[in-house]
């Protein structure tokens, strides 16, 4: 018996597959994701927590569309910290260009409370707000080639320590109220965030170093998207080591950045190095 079909319904089967695909493909890499968690905390005897902004490049319609350090995550590592065990070690992955001082501070803060010990792991980078996360942390351990950065605050475009100088280099009479009423907010943020930072950091390195480390990395010394990768924070006096384990570098592997048409990076993985890191 002869069959005919219909090109309309093969197209709309067509259309239905390929609609699937993406959310078939992300449910998979979430329990990929839920798996070598599992796995690494159990290794480890750890909490692992991952904090990961991964929309650097991703767009629609035209218009970058960009994560960071938000009330929201805030909220959802509280809760997770607050259902784990006080005692138990915390594995706290930062890949993060920062965000909101707010959020990034309420996070520091709770893991400076705890009395297990908090690791901060940085596969790639922690900027700005993420760095504010990792000094609280009892250890920072960071890739060969991973960078923090600068914690001074930023009001909208302008950093707060510039806004600070023009007033007092320039004639007041001739700078805008804006300007001054903006330098005003920024003298108070950068005082407050000095603060937050010597809170931080005087436990673990002592009042003096915490004020020296303070100052450096919230008044305006560099700008604010300066690397600061672990030959630098070891030069300032920062606690960090390099010893990463592997598992958090494959981790990072299954937070894909969201497809493009075209891949900026592309390579054939070496077998023997593929090898070497499943070996270990």
């Amino acid at each position: 018996m002869n069959q005919t079909y219909d090109p309309m319904s093969l197209f709309w089967l067509f259309f239905i597959i390929a609609s699937l695909q993406p959310i078939i493909r992300q449910k998979m890499i979430q329990a990929a994701r839920q798996r070598m968690l599992a796995s690494i905390e159990k290794k480890r005897n750890s909490r692992v927590i991952m904090l990961v902004h991964r929309q650097e490049s991703m767009s629609f319609l035209g218009f970058p569309l960009v994560k960071y350090i938000s009330m929201e995550d805030s909220e959802e590592i509280l809760r997770a910290l607050e259902s784990t065990d006080e005692d138990k070690d915390i594995d706290l992955v930062l890949h993060t260009p920062g965000g909101l001082v707010l959020a990034s501070l309420q996070i520091a803060r709770a893991i400076k409370n705890r009395k297990g010990k908090v690791r901060v792991i940085v596969p790639h980078y922690a900027m700005s707000g993420g760095t504010l996360i990792a000094l609280a942390a009892d250890e920072i351990i960071m890739s060969k080639n991973a960078v923090l950065g600068p914690v001074d605050p930023q009001l909208g475009e302008y950093p707060a320590a510039s806004l600070s100088r023009v007033i007092r280099e320039k004639d007041i009479n001739k700078v805008e109220d804006k300007t001054l009423i903006l330098a005003d907010v920024g003298e108070k943020a950068l005082r407050q965030i000095r603060e937050a930072v010597e809170e931080l950091l005087t436990e673990n390195y002592g009042a003096e170093k915490a004020k020296e480390l303070a100052a450096t990395l919230s008044q305006g010394t560099w700008t604010h998207d300066y690397a600061i990768n672990a030959d630098i924070a070891r030069g300032m006096g920062i606690h960090v080591s390099t010893e990463i384990p592997v598992e958090f570098l494959q981790l990072m592997s299954l937070y894909p950045q969201p497809v493009k048409k075209q891949p900026s990076v592309e390579y054939v993985q070496s077998p023997e190095r593929h090898r070497h890191k499943m070996d270990a």
